[in-house]
C-alpha cells in the first residue's frame, strides 16, 4: 500500500453511523455504579424499556432509575435475560465479567456495548444531542470521548431547542406538501424555504400558531411576496460576544445590511453567497439617511428575502430599531429582534467595574450625550446627582459640556470617571480618572474607536489599576510635543 492509500485509509472511519430502533424494545444494563448510572440516564433520553440487571445498585444507580423510570432486575446476571433484547450495555467495571456479558449477547445476537472497553464493543454509543425527533450523536470511536463530549456542547450550544418543534411541524404537512406540490424540485423548494425562512423564525420564537399560519400562506404560493427581516445586536465588536442566535441568522440570512461600527470580521461571519449592503455611519462620515435604510429593508423582505439588520450592540439602545420596527410593522412584514451585547456592558466586563453595587448605586442609566434637539445633556442629569452610574453612548464630543454641566448641577468634580475606547475589542484602551478630567477628552486626537463614559461612585471600585490616567496622560502628551 502506498503513502497515497495509507493516508486515505486514515481519512475513513472504522464505524459506520447508525440509529438503532428501540422504541418499546428492552435494552438491559448490566452493572452496580456510576457508570450504569450514566448509560442510564442516556437510554433516558429514548423511548426504550431500560432493564438494570444486579443483585445490588449503589444510590446513584438508584437514582437514575428512578428518575427515568426504568426496571431494577435484582439478580446476578445470567445468558437468559438477554432473550428478546434489542441492545446490551455491560458496566459491571470487571473486565472479565463484562466480557461474560459481550460473549453472552454475542451467542444471542445481540449488540453489546461494553463501558470503556472499545475493543469489547459491538458498538459504540455517541455524546448525544437531543432535539426529539431529531437527533445528532457525536462518537471519537472510543478514542476521545472528552473530545465527543466537547463538540457536543458546541453543537447543544448552536441547535436551538425548537428544532424537533419544526420537524414535527414538517411532518404534520408532509403528507399535504406531497399531495399539493408534485414536482420533487418544487417541493425542495418548497422545504428549503420552510426550514430557513418566517416559519423556522417563528417556531424558534415559540409562536408555533403563527409557524402555521405561514406555512399554509407558503403552500398556497402566496409567501413568496413577503421575506423576513431580522434586527440583529452585533455587540461591541468582538466575535465571540456575538450570541449563537446571531451567529445561526447569520448563516442563514439573503442579505446582510449593517452599520459602520460593526466589525468586517463579524460582517464576514454571515452565509459566503449572502448579499452585504452598508448604511452605516460614523461622526463626519456620509451615511444612508435612517429614512432610507427603513424603504430597504422592506424592498428587500418584500422581494422574499431574509434579511439581518446588524447593528452594533444591542438594536434597542441607542439603535434606532424602534423606527425601522414601525416602518416593517407598517408594511406589514415579519420582523424578529435578536439583543446584542450593549456597549455599556462591555466596557463595564472589561474594566471590572460594578454597574450597581450595593450601598453604593442601585440605578443604572444608559444616557446619551445628545438629545434629538442635539442638546448637550437632557434629562438624565439629575438621575446622576442622586447616586446613579451614568452610561454614556456618543459622548466623546460633549465631554467638556457633560463634565461642566454637571459640576455646575452639584455634582462633585472628584466623581470617578471611566472611559473605555473600543470596548471588548483588540483594540481596546482604558482611562481613568474623576469628572473634572472629563473635558480633556474632547481635544484627544488620539482617540478615535466609540468611547464609552461611565460616571459614577461605583467606577472607583472597578478594576482599573492598568488604566491610562486621562489627566496626566495629557499633560504629558503637551510635554512631549
Amino acid at each position: 500500500m502506498n503513502g497515497t492509500d495509507t493516508e486515505k485509509k486514515k481519512r475513513r472511519l472504522d464505524v459506520f453511523p447508525a440509529f438503532f430502533k428501540v422504541r418499546d424494545q428492552r435494552v438491559i444494563v448490566v452493572g452496580h455504579g456510576a457508570e450504569a448510572a450514566a448509560k442510564v440516564r442516556l437510554l433516558g433520553e429514548t423511548n426504550a424499556r431500560i432493564e438494570v440487571v444486579s443483585r445490588e445498585i449503589e444510590p446513584v444507580l438508584l437514582q437514575a432509575i428512578e428518575s427515568v423510570g426504568a426496571e431494577h432486575v435484582d439478580t446476578d446476571f445470567h445468558p437468559g435475560l438477554l432473550e428478546g433484547a434489542a441492545l446490551v450495555f455491560t458496566a459491571r467495571e470487571d473486565e472479565a465479567l463484562d466480557r461474560a456479558v459481550v460473549e453472552a449477547a454475542r451467542a444471542a445476537g445481540v449488540p453489546v456495548n461494553a463501558v470503556d472497553r472499545p475493543d469489547l464493543c459491538d458498538f459504540y454509543t455517541g455524546a448525544l444531542v437531543n432535539r426529539a425527533p431529531v437527533a445528532v450523536a457525536i462518537t471519537s470511536t472510543g478514542v476521545g470521548p472528552v473530545l465527543a463530549r466537547h463538540i457536543r456542547a458546541r453543537i447543544e450550544a448552536m441547535l436551538p431547542r425548537a428544532t424537533g418543534d419544526l420537524a414535527q411541524l414538517a411532518e404534520s404537512f408532509r403528507e399535504t406538501v406531497s399531495r399539493v406540490i408534485r414536482d420533487g424540485a418544487a417541493r425542495r423548494r418548497f422545504w428549503a424555504r420552510f426550514f430557513a425562512g418566517p416559519v423556522a423564525a417563528h417556531v424558534h420564537s415559540g409562536r408555533n400558531d403563527l409557524a402555521r399560519v405561514e406555512t399554509q400562506r407558503l403552500l398556497n404560493g402566496h409567501a413568496d411576496e413577503t421575506g423576513f427581516v431580522w434586527l440583529v445586536g452585533a455587540g461591541p465588536g468582538a466575535e465571540d460576544l456575538l450570541t449563537l442566535r446571531a451567529q445561526r441568522l447569520l448563516q442563514e440570512a439573503d442579505v446582510i445590511v449593517y452599520d459602520a461600527l460593526v466589525p468586517a470580521s463579524v460582517v464576514a461571519m454571515g452565509r459566503r453567497d449572502a448579499e452585504r449592503i452598508s448604511v452605516g455611519k460614523r461622526k463626519g462620515a456620509h451615511s444612508v439617511p435612517q429614512a432610507d435604510t427603513n424603504r430597504l429593508l422592506v424592498e428587500l423582505a418584500r422581494q422574499g428575502r431574509k434579511v439581518v439588520r446588524l447593528k452594533s450592540g444591542d438594536p434597542l439602545v441607542f439603535g434606532r430599531a424602534g423606527e425601522e420596527m414601525a416602518a416593517l410593522k407598517e408594511a406589514g412584514i415579519g420582523f424578529e429582534v435578536v439583543p446584542g451585547v450593549t456597549a455599556a456592558f462591555a466596557a463595564a466586563a472589561s474594566a471590572q467595574l460594578p454597574l450597581t453595587l450595593r450601598g453604593v448605586a442601585s440605578t443604572l442609566v444608559f444616557a446619551t450625550g445628545h438629545n434629538t434637539r442635539s442638546e448637550t445633556l437632557p434629562d438624565w442629569a439629575g438621575l446622576a446627582l442622586k447616586g446613579a452610574t451614568v452610561a454614556v453612548y456618543m459622548g466623546r464630543s460633549v465631554a467638556a459640556s457633560v463634565s461642566a454641566r454637571l459640576i455646575a448641577a452639584g455634582m462633585k468634580p472628584a466623581t470617578p470617571v471611566a472611559i473605555i475606547e473600543n470596548a471588548a475589542q483588540a483594540g481596546e484602551r482604558q482611562f481613568s480618572g474623576v469628572l473634572s478630567d472629563l473635558s480633556l477628552l474632547s481635544g484627544r486626537d488620539d482617540v478615535g474607536g466609540p468611547v464609552l463614559i461611565i460616571i459614577g461612585d461605583a467606577v472607583g471600585h472597578a478594576g482599573l489599576e492598568n488604566a491610562e490616567p486621562l489627566a496626566v496622560s495629557a499633560v504629558l502628551r503637551e510635554a512631549a510635543a
